[in-house]
């Protein structure tokens, strides 16, 4: 037992090396129960392909098991990879999929841990209720998971909205701290309002209120929207508990979001929709894997450029 604690202690470090230095990109493979059907229908599988949630999941099981497994999805270029708690539970070729991911490609696994969206109030919208997350945490340490990602939406400039966001959101934080994880923080700004500057400019503030309040030794990672002014986020890449900081796509297609990814520096990218793009469950496996390919190279690119 203290010999496979060691073990897992040094891979913990590896992987904490690897978020913190390496170039790359983290791959967002974790849409959930909601966003799963539009997931398949972009991967060209309809609605009609399945008749239960559990055929439903295990079609998206099958698309991440392709992704993961194709030639290009190494740590040589995406140094992580978000997942969906029934990914998590999964197994690829027989092995749990965050086994796989770190001993047989050297990406460093994540779950999303949130629920999804509680109702807009004062222009943003909180994380639902987490009732078992200490249950789901303590899971996801015997699953070797290294990190957790989260998702509230901030859709106005409201500050007592933005406030209550990243105040849950650290809140939380601090719950998956106390488990040994490493909390991906998501306060997304929805792209299109016409006020997304101005709610970048107090959500700026309200997180760097948070960071200072973060005790030595306890360091969080953020995903963010692409901020309309590039290199706004710059004072939370320098932040002391920031151990990364990763965007979003946010709905910009791929190209858009890798020009603007590629206009800021320090930040690498999280990207879901934008990996997806072009990816088909009709293509070959040699035509799906060069889309891949392709993809991770101009995603990559982009990461390294900024």
């Amino acid at each position: 037992m203290a010999d496979m604690d060691m073990a897992v202690k040094a891979g913990n470090q590896e992987m904490a090396k690897q978020i913190t230095q390496k170039a790359g990109f983290i791959a967002a493979l974790d849409q959930s129960g909601g966003s799963t059907p539009k997931a398949l229908r972009q991967y060209g599988v309809e609605d009609n392909a399945w008749s239960s949630d559990e055929d439903m999941f295990r079609l998206i099981h099958e698309m991440r098991a392709r992704i993961i497994k194709s030639p290009a999805f190494t740590g040589e270029k995406v140094m992580g990879a978000i997942l969906f708690e029934r990914t998590m539970d999964g197994d690829i070729d027989g092995i749990p999929t965050a086994d796989y991911l770190w001993a047989k490609r050297q990406v460093v696994p994540f779950l999303k841990v949130d629920k999804g969206l509680a109702d807009e109030e004062n222009g943003v919208q909180l994380m639902k209720a987490m009732p078992d997350l200490d249950k789901l945490l303590a899971r996801a340490v015997t699953k070797n998971i290294f990190g957790t990602k989260m998702r509230s939406v901030v859709s106005a400039a409201n500050r007592a909205g933005i406030a209550a966001v990243v105040a849950q959101q650290f809140e939380v934080g601090r719950q998956i701290l106390g488990h040994g994880l490493v909390p991906i923080i998501e306060p997304e700004v929805t792209i299109t309002i016409a006020d997304k500057a101005e709610a970048e400019d107090i959500l700026r503030d309200e997180i760097a209120r948070q960071l200072d309040a973060l005790p030595a030794g306890e360091d969080v990672m953020l995903k963010l929207s692409l901020p309309s002014v590039a290199n706004f986020y710059r004072p939370l890449i320098d932040h002391a508990r920031v151990m990364r900081v990763v965007a979003l796509s946010g709905g910009y297609s791929r190209d858009v979001a890798c020009q603007k990814l590629a206009e800021n520096t320090g930040i690498i990218a999280s990207f879901s929709r934008a990996l997806t793009e072009g990816l088909s469950a009709k293509q070959s496996d040699a035509e799906f894997d060069a889309a891949l390919a392709s993809t991770i190279d101009a995603i990559y690119a982009a990461s390294k450029a900024g």
